[in-house]
């Protein structure tokens, strides 16, 4: 996938990882792009650094309606759309506590927004025989993200889905990726980290925190080899890997993690094995 002279839509393009894909997409040479969030004035912000080729749509992606009017005005306005980024995100920082509010809003934002772009673009996609849906799910959807039951249950719901499409739909042109990033440096984390969410602090503990302009460099690079999995954090791959051969010794050793972070752990106690956690966009 190579963005020259393509038209891509981004959804959460306010801030954070969707503005980054937004400023490197127009550098890769974008022919137009489409920013759509719930924040109108952030996007227009974004829209305007970008440049003319960006476009801002107030956007409620938990809307089908407004999701499908979304698409429909791209594809007027510009003809196709070649690339969708299902880039939007919350996280709760709550258990099975949770409120039934804040579990329907993960679902509605981290799943059935994905559900409704695809409906969406897909129709014109398969006419053409090809198209790109990149859908951002975090590395939580391949590990979990300690400290949040919501978000973990609904990013793996997101990977699934996305390998579903991949699987559904590459061999009649339309390539799917999941955009799967540890730690980012957003107002998510820094949110989170704010309020003491132990998710957070577990992500802060666990290694590197990247830039949103370092996720969208490895977008880029992920679309172009066509990858079904862009993991930024690398090591995610080999956490992966660690979990599911010792699923028992993994679950360990995050608890470990855990007791040390809450202040159980003895100061002789050794660290353990790096964690999974993840954050969004």
């Amino acid at each position: 996938m190579n963005l020259t002279d393509r038209v891509a839509v981004i959804t959460g393009a306010a801030g954070g990882i969707g503005s980054a894909l937004a400023r490197r997409f127009a550098a890769e040479g974008a022919a137009a792009l489409v920013l759509a969030d719930l924040d109108a004035t952030a996007t227009g912000a974004v829209a305007e650094s970008v440049g003319p080729i960006a476009r801002a749509v107030a956007v409620d992606v938990t809307d089908e309606d407004q999701v499908r009017e979304l698409v429909a005005d791209t594809e007027r306005r510009y003809g196709r759309i070649d690339l969708f980024c299902a880039n939007a995100g919350v996280a709760t920082g709550g258990g099975v506590e949770a409120t039934d509010a804040d579990w329907d809003r993960s679902w509605r934002v981290n799943v059935l927004s994905h559900v409704y772009a695809a409906r969406a673009v897909l129709p014109a996609m398969l006419a053409r025989g090809e198209g790109y849906l990149l859908h951002t799910c975090s590395a939580a959807g391949v590990l979990t993200a300690v400290g949040d039951a919501p978000y973990t249950a609904t990013k793996h719901a997101a990977v699934g889905f996305a390998e579903w499409l991949a699987i559904t739909y590459r061999d009649q042109g339309v390539r799917v990726s999941a955009l799967c990033p540890q730690g980012v440096d957003t107002p998510m984390l820094a949110d989170g980290l704010a309020a003491g969410h132990l998710g957070a602090r577990v992500i802060a503990a666990s290694g590197a925190v990247l830039t949103p302009d370092q996720v969208a460099d490895a977008a880029i690079a992920g679309l172009a080899e066509e990858r079904f999995l862009i993991l930024p954090h690398p090591e995610v791959a080999a956490y992966a890997l660690r979990r599911a051969q010792d699923p028992d010794g993994w679950q360990a050793g995050l608890r470990k993690l855990v007791r040390r972070l809450r202040g159980g752990a003895g100061q002789s106690e050794p660290p353990p094995p790096p964690p999974p956690p993840a954050a969004s966009p």
